[in-house]
């Protein structure tokens, strides 16, 4: 059974964490963005994978997959979550790091942010993609 992970549960397993203000979601939201695209251009040099990824609105990633599949990564800030729509399904991660050590755990499953786009990816590009915290 999934059990659902307030901030009190993310709060738990990290005492670290550090409460973001608007500026500062802004802040790592942009830098976590901009690691999943280096990430992902990255790959799609070392290898022959068709990758298409691009920004819409800024605060939007779009990952297009040679079979058309697509990933979608977006900042709520509302929220200060990020979410993550995929073939898979759709996900939700809150802010649970440092700014030395960043860290977003999903809400439902505290799975990592960028180990599960990683595995996303993967998935959807039927190849070993490493999507990591530049």
């Amino acid at each position: 059974m999934i059990s659902d992970y307030s901030m009190a549960n993310i709060k738990m397993m990290n005492k670290d964490i550090e409460t973001l203000s608007d500026a500062g979601f802004y802040a790592i939201a942009e830098k976590t963005l901009k690691a999943i695209e280096i990430s992902l251009e990255e790959a799609f040099q070392e290898t022959d994978l068709d990758l298409d990824i691009s920004r819409q609105g800024g605060n939007v990633v779009n990952i297009q997959f040679e079979d058309k599949s697509v990933i979608v990564v977006n900042t709520q800030s509302p929220l200060q979550e990020i979410w993550v729509a995929a073939k898979e399904g759709g996900f939700h991660y809150k802010w649970a790091g440092t700014l030395q050590e960043p860290l977003w755990l999903d809400t439902k499953t505290g799975a990592e942010l960028f180990s599960e786009l990683s595995r996303l990816a993967s998935q959807q590009a039927k190849t070993t993609l490493e999507v990591k915290f530049i």
